[in-house]
């Protein structure tokens, strides 16, 4: 079998920075040895089993995903490609999570004032919902991983919510399942007073709309467990950046950007993390 042997160069006898590699979004064959951008670990990847939420790592069980919104945070705030075990701790920078992933969290705690939400269970924050006056223009980053497809729609509340989160010049990270279809599928796009049952292992949604038609639901799709977070939406990659830049966002982009010494790699194009920034200056 094929090896991808990567070598790392010492900037200091303390540290081993990685020398960053970038290449075109294709099926790379053999395995290849990573250093996780998030613990450290030293690790080995099956390419031809890779997938976005490939628990990667045995150092601290990290996806590609959770890895590539790690470096490009820290691309984004020092202008250099460092894992965070390289990242000098920055307690000028405030940051917040929405339900990140707590192998992430927990070290994002140690470099930033940062700290973490959910949007299913405690410390619990609404997207959707009013913003705190204290939360207006409070963070110089906001991490929203997996969360916009649970949100009740109309889903662009919670773009202009997460706008009003960052100071000017904020960065946002978002990732989100998307694919390439033409337009956003909205699963119950009139939902408004609904219930979720149970019977025998199977669930069904039943919705009453906001005109008093009853609506029924087969073959609901949870992340996370029935229950807990039912998704809304598969998003479209265009309307996704559309809804971001009507909410104000600038320099919106999609990132495929791959760094196989960091482990972040995955074959399919889409559902790729999305970087934009709140202007610095309002008009």
């Amino acid at each position: 079998m094929k090896r991808i042997r990567l070598r790392f160069r010492s900037r200091s006898p303390s540290s081993r920075a990685p020398i960053a590699i970038h290449t075109k979004l294709e099926p790379v064959p053999g395995d290849l040895i990573f250093r996780c951008n998030i613990c450290g670990t030293i690790g080995l990847l099956q390419l031809d089993r890779l997938l976005r939420e490939t628990v990667s790592c045995s150092g601290c069980a990290s996806t590609p995903r959770a890895r590539a919104v790690i470096d490009l945070l820290t691309r984004e705030l020092t202008g250099q490609r460092l894992s965070l075990p390289d990242l000098a701790p920055r307690a000028d920078i405030r940051g917040l999570g929405l339900s990140d992933s707590d192998n992430c969290a927990s070290r994002l705690e140690k470099k930033f004032a940062y700290h973490n939400t959910y949007f299913h269970r405690e410390p619990y924050l609404d997207i959707a919902g009013e913003i705190p006056p204290d939360q207006m223009a409070a963070y110089d980053f906001v991490i929203s991983s997996e969360v916009f497809e649970h949100v009740l729609p109309p889903i662009d509340r919670a773009f202009a919510n997460v706008f009003k989160l960052l100071k000017p010049g904020g960065l946002l990270l978002l990732t989100v399942p998307y694919g390439m279809q033409p337009e956003t599928i909205e699963h119950f796009p009139d939902l408004y007073d609904f219930t979720i049952t149970e019977t025998s292992g199977c669930y069904q949604l039943i919705n009453r709309t906001r005109q008093g038609v009853i609506q029924k639901f087969d073959h609901l799709k949870f992340h996370g467990g029935p229950g807990t977070t039912l998704e809304m939406r598969l998003f479209a990659e265009a309307d996704l950046l559309r809804r971001l830049r009507v909410a104000g966002f600038i320099d919106v982009r999609i990132r495929r950007d791959i760094c196989f010494e960091y482990g972040i790699w995955w074959e399919q194009p889409w559902s790729w993390p999305l970087s934009a920034r709140r202007p610095k200056c309002q008009k």
